[in-house]
């Protein structure tokens, strides 16, 4: 039986488009803390921000040769319904970032994607602001 791995990603932009950062958070199915990382985007918009950070967790999965059942968690309700197909893509900066992370998918048997609340999602989101904070501060 395949280990569960859980990927909690999310991305944010002070201004929309503003200042942007995302946050990522790997556990395996047992709670154990497998990676974390955060990185600054500059000027996007939130939902490029959301793209970015799952593009930046898939990226760190390969690496990091982390494979199982993935279960990617996040707290944007649209960016879930595009990558499952429910819904379009019409942004053309999004479009690309989502068809970079579809050629990324292929290297992995399973993966999800699950919408949850901002709350559901708080260590993610904690990266963000930690981020976005102290590019204020520079």
């Amino acid at each position: 039986m395949e280990k569960k791995i859980k990927v909690y990603t999310d991305g944010g932009a002070r201004g929309n488009p503003g200042p942007a950062a995302g946050g990522i958070v790997i556990f395996d199915e047992d709670g154990k803390l497998l990676a974390i990382d955060a990185k600054y985007f500059g000027n996007t918009t939130n939902n490029q921000a959301e793209y970015q950070a799952l593009e930046l967790a898939i990226k760190l999965l390969i690496k990091r040769n982390i494979t199982g059942r993935i279960l990617c968690y996040l707290d944007s309700e649209l960016a879930v319904k595009q990558l499952k197909g429910e819904y379009k893509v019409k942004n053309s900066g999004i479009a690309r970032v989502k068809e970079k992370i579809d050629g990324l998918l292929k290297t992995f048997q399973s993966i999800e994607f699950i919408h949850v609340r901002r709350e559901e999602n708080k260590f993610a989101d904690k990266l963000v602001n930690v981020i976005l904070d102290a590019r204020e501060k520079l």
